[in-house]
């Protein structure tokens, strides 16, 4: 995995999540294929869109594509963003009944009407391959088998492709959303780091960071994170993905933490764009993976085990 890691100009190196995508890509793809002769088809993903966010129907072409390049079949459903609770309940529990079907997404964010939480805990958590339900959350707080939310998987696995073995590591994530936040700490803590998950009330929040080993900003404020937060030689795996005014009328993305300060002082970071981003989707290809096995009673793929997916 050495070509995840790549130098810069800086003091930092990079940690290349598009180079880690493409290698957890490609170990699902395998896995996806070596499961096809038992269960007699391709696994299966199934993604639900409602509405016309346009950043959500960007995010689920490129898992459609990827899903489909990994050898894996998608199944598409988009819905008008009228459309009803029962009609969206109905829709989830076809899925869920689906034995052809083995990993079922709903986008988020759901337009105002429905409830999340509602839709999300209808899915199947054989199916849930986001990691998002109850059952799923449960499982990581007791350390049992499940399917681990995906955005806060792939950080933790950016994190070993840099450092190797994490166990003593001091961890703190900033951010306690149960998408990301919540979830990463529980990860860290299961891989036998330190954690501390601290907040927007957390006191003196830069002395706090000062101490981390591993620093996880997820909080979506765009470059909170300054060079005197970062404690040299730490590695920080930006969640953020902010857009702000680059002037002349243009954009451009940042994360949470000020890059051009940072780099000078950690050892490792992520970049925004091309970190964490690209390591969602190929958590969930490889957790598709893992959900087909379970579900057919077979093993995990071996190479998701040897690249300490799952």
């Amino acid at each position: 995995m050495a070509d995840i890691i790549k130098n810069s100009d800086h003091r930092a190196r990079l940690i290349d999540g598009k180079a880690g995508a493409a290698a957890v890509d490609a170990a699902a793809k395998s896995a996806a294929e070596a499961l096809a002769v038992p269960l007699g088809r391709a696994a299966a993903l199934a993604v639900v869109l409602v509405g016309d966010d346009p950043a959500s129907q960007v995010y689920v072409r490129n898992k459609i594509r990827r899903t489909e390049a990994a050898s894996m079949t998608s199944i598409e459903h988009r819905l008008p963003a009228d459309t009803t609770r029962e009609a969206l309940l109905a829709l989830v529990d076809q899925l869920n009944r689906d034995d052809g079907v083995d990993g079922i997404l709903v986008q988020l964010p759901l337009p105002d009407h429905l409830d999340a939480t509602e839709i999300v805990e209808a899915i199947d958590p054989a199916k849930d391959v986001d990691g998002l339900t109850a059952k799923s959350a449960g499982a990581l707080v007791q350390g049992s088998k499940g399917l681990r939310p995906c955005t806060p998987s792939g950080c933790v696995w950016l994190a070993r492709q840099a450092l190797g073995d994490l166990t003593g590591k001091s961890v703190v994530v900033i951010g306690r959303s149960i998408l990301v936040g919540k979830p990463a700490a529980l990860l860290f803590l299961e891989a036998n780091c330190t954690v501390t998950l601290a907040h927007s009330r957390t006191a003196d929040l830069p002395a706090v960071c000062a101490e981390a080993d591993i620093l996880v900003p997820a909080v979506g404020r765009p470059e909170m994170v300054r060079g005197h937060w970062i404690k040299p030689g730490a590695t920080i795996i930006d969640v953020g993905i902010n857009r702000i005014d680059a002037g002349d009328g243009k954009s451009r993305l940042v994360g949470d933490v000020h890059f051009g300060e940072a780099v000078k002082i950690a050892d490792f970071i992520t970049p925004v764009p091309g970190g964490v981003g690209p390591m969602t989707i190929a958590m969930l290809l490889a957790n598709t993976c893992v959900a087909a096995a379970a579900r057919a009673g077979l093993e995990t793929p071996k190479i998701l085990q040897a690249l300490e997916i799952a």
